[in-house]
């Protein structure tokens, strides 16, 4: 206890730093846990019964298990390649491109660049589509409780609540700062954790209600069989979209203190984390499936497989358009930081791109200007615009988020960390653990190619017919 109370006094004399000169980390387990919560659960949670109802009810559980194990390898590889291969130095890799770039090269660095933008960019998207199914569902909620379950209530706004959102996030694109705001986050996965559970608890109800488990072993009928094997892919490729934090497992453990390594703290908090998530996934999927069986809507609380209590419906709905705000600047800012840095690089003597300007704002005080920037301005009003055009072409929920999870869910998910595992571990080919690791790459290259095309094919037949 003594020596306790000497060495408190020594950190109050000089603060201590970490071995990479930063401010020490405070990050522990619990914190661990509560970043991959909020990095995974988000709307894809929603889409999980339709995808159990496409799978039916062994092949729909099976899915969801054998992807939790899938993302669990995936952090597991992961989490090891946070320090880099010279034990000497023993530098840390902050950034998933970073880890890329120490163990794998340039060449395959652009390539994770890439997809992890396209990513970050087709999120923005999907986060569109949502919000205006979402306050449609609020606007037809109060329409049936009104004047009756068979009453017309279309929502035909969904396009002006698109550009609604478009431009609520183009307000927000400009906050400067926007990365300071933590409480964005603890907002979103408190959001995020309250709509999934009103979904959940809805299921459950709906089920007990039915006095009966409704769905079947084989899932959705389809009137052909190439049918049916599109649709399973589309609903593979959702909970490829549902699953994986990959992109986001070092910047976690960047957060960690020292002692013990942060790979173990990471481990443990991967495994309670995919637990965790898998019991709320079964949940929020199976209970849904149970409750409407093969009719399970794309959405769980848009699609009106619930009418009532229709406040709660509303609140949900509202709880999901207050995360989706918040995440997708978390997701956008990304691409604008690196649009900033890159032309600034490649132009810097340029006043568009380098120079602001001080801008009145009214109703504040003559002190306070905005510093407006053209480039910015140009830039973020450009991605907007494109974001919300691409929800307006193609707003189709369930395929739009099969797409972008199968996009990413080989190269980012698999192919990179058992790569770079391999790099880390010095695992040389055609030993035991070498050929474990490609064969398991192998067999999601398989799945996920599947999944995307299946899902490439709803989004087209959905646009043509």
């Amino acid at each position: 206890m003594a020596h306790h109370g000497s060495h408190s006094l020594e950190l109050d004399a000089a603060p201590e730093l970490d071995d990479d000169g930063h401010a020490p980390r405070t990050g522990n387990l619990w914190t661990c846990f509560a970043h991959i919560i909020t990095g995974v659960i988000g709307c894809g949670v929603l889409a999980l019964s339709w995808s159990v109802s496409q799978l039916g009810w062994v092949g729909g559980p099976v899915a969801l298990v054998c992807f939790a194990f899938v993302t669990y390898i995936s952090a597991y590889l992961l989490s090891h390649c946070y320090r880099s291969p010279d034990l000497e130095k023993r530098q840390r890799n902050y950034t998933y491109m970073d880890a890329v770039r120490t163990h794998l090269g340039e060449k395959r660095t652009w390539l994770c660049g890439l997809l992890q933008y396209l990513n970050l960019y087709g999120t923005a998207v999907a986060y569109t589509i949502t919000t205006a199914t979402c306050l449609g569902a609020i606007k037809r909620a109060n329409c049936y409780h009104e004047e009756g379950r068979d009453a017309p209530c279309s929502a035909h706004d969904e396009h002006l609540y698109m550009l609604l959102f478009g431009a609520a996030q183009l307000v927000l694109s400009f906050i400067p700062n926007f990365h300071n705001m933590a409480w964005l986050s603890v907002v979103a996965a408190i959001m995020s954790f309250t709509y999934a559970s009103i979904g959940l608890g809805l299921g459950l109800a709906k089920t007990i209600e039915n006095g009966t488990i409704k769905g079947s072993i084989a899932g959705v009928p389809m009137s052909t069989p190439a049918q049916k094997v599109w649709r399973v892919a589309q609903a593979i490729g959702d909970i490829a979209f549902a699953y994986p934090y990959t992109l986001v497992v070092l910047e976690i453990q960047d957060t960690l203190k020292s002692t013990p390594p942060e790979s173990e703290t990471m481990q443990k908090g991967n495994v309670i984390a995919v637990l965790a998530t898998t019991f709320f996934y079964l949940g929020v999927a199976c209970f849904g499936y149970a409750a409407f069986g093969n009719a399970a809507p794309g959405n769980l609380l848009t699609g009106f497989g619930f009418y009532e209590p229709y406040w709660l419906i509303d609140f949900a709905n509202a709880c999901i358009v207050l995360h989706l705000l918040g995440g997708y600047q978390m997701f956008s800012q990304q691409i604008f930081t690196f649009a900033d840095r890159s032309l600034a690089a490649m132009f810097p003597n340029s006043a568009f791109v380098s120079k602001f300007y001080a801008v009145r704002v009214p109703g504040l005080p003559s002190s306070v200007s905005y510093k407006l920037n053209l480039q910015r301005l140009c830039f973020r009003t450009a991605y907007v615009a494109s974001t919300t055009g691409l929800a307006l072409l193609f707003p189709y929920f369930n395929e739009v988020l099969g797409v972008l999870g199968a996009i990413i869910f080989w190269p980012l998910v698999i192919y990179l960390p058992v790569e770079m595992y391999c790099v880390q571990r010095g695992i040389l080919p055609w030993t035991r653990g070498w050929v474990a690791l490609q064969a398991f790459s192998a067999v999601c290259f398989v799945v996920g190619t599947f999944a995307f095309v299946g899902s490439v094919e709803g989004v087209i037949r959905k646009r043509l017919g």
